[in-house]
């Protein structure tokens, strides 16, 4: 090999453990002059960070446009497509090749520089169209271990790569170092003269990558002397001489459109390597990879099992040392049996379930979460660039003790302690921004409105999100106010405005307010549906009550909420005559959630004008006999109509000339949600039971799976009492006086005496 002339070229399999010990071999043996990697050219400047001590992979390489211009939707949604077309990745593990190429390039002083496509033109281009295809060009090796039989490509490496070259104890054997990659090289020319031909746009990617790589190869071998690259396997055909002529490159180059990009390190995890997202291929299993390149060979199965005990210990399973001794003979014997030189994933996979979780396959499913794949998560320099919003949010979780972490863990907090507040307003203004950071739980019973929930768990992602939230600030509290006001306008209903703006005030956003309360009260002024009216009502009534808690002052909101009460109040008559079944449910389901928001509020005037409407309703002829009875039964609860009145009413209802499916659709809106009126109230109880033993039977199969939709809403010890309370119907005075005559007087005094000794009677 003539250094001078010929580069190094080391194909390897993207996170691959055995690649990343070869190609660090290859390199201490070669000492090259530069190393070139797969990679945007744009990351250079980027690449004396990886010797920090603060980087700790796994890591990637993110490049997105500098300009702003890759917002995302406007209603904060958008989905990983989108962000795609935004941002671009470049994953590194632990035992990645690229990253032990990087790491051994940085601590021996020698040049580095990324070869591939530039990001500029990445991201303007966007990425080529999957195929069926693309697996093998993404994935070469893992194609040629599939073809030889093996599930695990690294288990393929080991067999027929490590163990077959020997490698050298030096760093003069360069042949010996490189020889597993010429065989690499040559078994990807077959390969790639064999698979078959891509889409046209794959191709034309495929092509102008392959023309970068070998315009930046042309331009190292120009500067330096020994050069070695370290490129996906399946490029290496393309890089070995004879080269096209740099005039054929840069003609596949010519006119390529570009934007402006800049570059930053983000903190990765082992979940996203295994997803596939990014950089090269996704890898089932980058726990166990990790695993494979930091232990010892002799001690990598004895040490994998020993961690796999240690996972279901801590979820309070029984596992000894038994345990792992013999999992670990297992897991031998088992290569021995296949053929194989050591155990690999699927020996100790075998083994583990075997006997560490004796057969439980939900016990193996903890392993395969916390360690095959594990959720490794990585770090990056204080120092690495970045957009001033994601260094605000960095300082922010610094200040106020909120690492971000990606396993999924609860945390409580206490409003009246100020850095809970402040936790709170960061979580909720991430919210708003679109990274979702933290997932606000159910107030849990016996809290007070001073506590909140939340689940948190750090995605790597959300690196995009904040750089797509740039655009609307430099720190989250200017960029959540500017994205409030923008979400405001483009509100599509009522509802999901009063609930923005329930989100604006918890997270106390007084400069996004006035724009939010300026556009629902146009909004409320204009709506005349009384159906939008009652949905928006909720949000606003918890935002007046809890207001207090954030020590907010609302006095525009109060006006908006009156204006929105009284509307409601005046519209409601009209909007209930003449509805269908379906439309009668989404009424019940209104009137109940503005019936909570007036109770909420507490204000007299508001609450003496709603049940006056209740009233003129519960009445009417015209309603639907689900919202009558729904009705009435508020109106019993809020003590405005006595049980005798309200059975007065059912009464009238459950007679032999009304329809039964109105009586029916009565009484699953009267007696919805609680059973405590028919535990309390023989006489409601005995009106229900005398209907439903009147009704004939052809009538009574439609009319049963809405009573069992009712009554199954009940708690289970109310409905065991109401069954007990119907089996006693009619066992009163009436009853034992029908039973006492009956009774035949002589033959009960001849068991007087016994029964009376019995019970003590007559004793002094």
């Amino acid at each position: 090999m003539d250094p001078l002339t010929t580069p190094l070229l080391l194909g390897v399999r993207h996170h691959g453990p055995g690649s990343a010990r070869a190609v660090h071999r290859a390199l201490s043996a070669y000492r090259p002059q530069v190393v070139l990697i797969e990679g945007p050219p744009e990351a250079d400047p980027l690449v004396p960070l990886v010797g920090d001590a603060g980087m700790r992979p796994p890591v990637a390489l993110l490049a997105y446009p500098a300009s702003g211009n890759g917002r995302g939707n406007g209603d904060g949604s958008g989905d990983d497509a989108d962000r795609g077309r935004h941002a671009v990745f470049w994953p590194f593990g632990e035992f990645s090749p690229e990253w032990r190429a990087l790491r051994w390039a940085v601590a021996n002083g020698v040049p580095v520089h990324f070869v591939d496509l530039p990001a500029t033109v990445r991201l303007a281009v966007g990425e080529p169209p999957e195929d069926a295809g693309r697996g093998i060009r993404t994935d070469p090796i893992g194609a040629l271990a599939a073809a030889a039989g093996y599930d695990d490509p690294e288990r393929w490496w080991e067999d027929v790569v490590e163990h077959r070259y020997e490698h050298p104890a030096g760093d003069g054997e360069v042949s010996a170092a490189a020889g597993p990659f010429a065989a690499i090289g040559d078994a990807m020319a077959e390969v790639r003269a064999q698979a078959p031909a891509p889409p046209q746009a794959q191709r034309v990617d495929e092509e102008r990558r392959e023309a970068a790589m070998r315009t930046g190869l042309r331009a190292a071998q120009r500067e330096y002397g020994r050069v070695a690259v370290v490129c996906g396997a399946w490029h290496v055909p393309a890089l070995r001489p004879p080269l096209p002529t740099a005039t054929a490159d840069a003609r596949i180059l010519r006119a390529l459109p570009k934007v402006k990009v800049a570059m930053t390190w983000v903190p990765w995890t082992h979940a996203r390597l295994a997803s596939g997202q990014g950089y090269g291929a996704g890898v089932r299993s980058p726990g166990w990879y990790h695993h494979l390149f930091v232990t010892p060979p002799a001690e990598a199965v004895t040490r994998w099992l020993v961690r796999a005990a240690g996972v279901l210990r801590r979820d309070d399973l029984p596992v000894s040392s038994a345990h792992v001794i013999e999992a670990t003979r297992l897991a031998d014997a088992l290569a021995t049996m296949r053929g194989r030189p050591v155990p690999g994933l699927t020996e100790v996979t075998d083994a583990a379930l075997a006997v560490l979780c004796e057969g439980d396959v939900l016990r193996l499913e903890l392993i395969q979460r916390r360690l095959v794949v594990g959720e490794r998560l990585g770090s990056v320099p204080h120092g690495t660039p970045g957009v001033p919003i994601a260094r605000d949010v960095a300082a922010s979780q610094r200040r106020l003790r909120l690492p971000p972490e990606p396993l999924p863990r609860e945390v409580d907090l206490d409003l009246r302690r100020e850095i809970d507040l402040e936790r709170s307003r960061l979580l909720h203004r991430l919210g708003l921004l679109g990274v979702d950071w933290g997932v606000a739980l159910a107030r849990r019973s016996g809290r007070g409105t001073f506590w909140e929930s939340w689940r948190l768990a750090w995605q790597p992602e959300f690196a995009v999100d904040l750089v797509e939230a740039s655009a609307y600030g430099t720190t989250v509290r200017d960029a959540a106010s500017a994205r409030v006001a923008e979400q405001a306008t483009g509100a599509a209903s009522l509802a999901d405005l009063t609930s923005l703006l329930e989100r604006c005030l918890l997270a106390e956003l007084p400069d996004g307010l006035p724009a939010v309360l300026r556009t629902l009260d146009d909004r409320v002024a204009r709506d005349h549906d009384v159906a939008h009216l009652m949905d928006a009502l909720p949000a606003l009534a918890r935002s007046l009550r809890y207001g207090d808690v954030r020590r907010t002052d609302l006095p525009a909101l109060q006006h908006v909420m009156d204006g929105l009460v009284t509307r409601i109040c005046v519209g409601l008559p009209a909007a209930v005559a003449g509805l269908d079944d379906a439309a009668a449910a989404g009424m019940r389901d209104r009137i109940d959630a503005v019936h909570a928001a007036v109770a909420l509020l507490d204000q007299q005037e508001q609450t003496a004008r709603w049940y006056g409407v209740l009233v003129t309703l519960s009445t009417r002829d015209d309603v639907h006999g689900l919202l009558s009875g729904r009705l009435n039964r508020l109106l019993v609860d809020a003590g405005l109509l006595d049980v005798d009145e309200a059975g007065r009413r059912m009464a009238l209802v459950l007679t032999v000339g009304v329809p039964v499916a109105r009586a029916a659709a009565w009484v699953e809106g009267f007696l919805a949600g609680d059973g405590l009126l028919l535990v309390h109230d023989e006489r409601l109880l005995q009106l229900v039971d005398a209907w439903l033993t009147s009704i004939p039977s052809e009538a009574f199969t439609e009319v049963l799976p809405l009573l069992r939709r009712t009554f199954s809403e009940y708690p289970a010890p109310q409905r065991r009492q109401i069954g007990e309370r119907a089996v006693r119907l009619g066992t009163g005075d009436a009853r034992r006086e029908t039973a006492g005559s009956d009774v035949d007087d002589e033959r009960s005094d001849l068991v007087m005496p016994t029964v009376a000794a019995l019970l003590g009677w007559g004793r002094q």
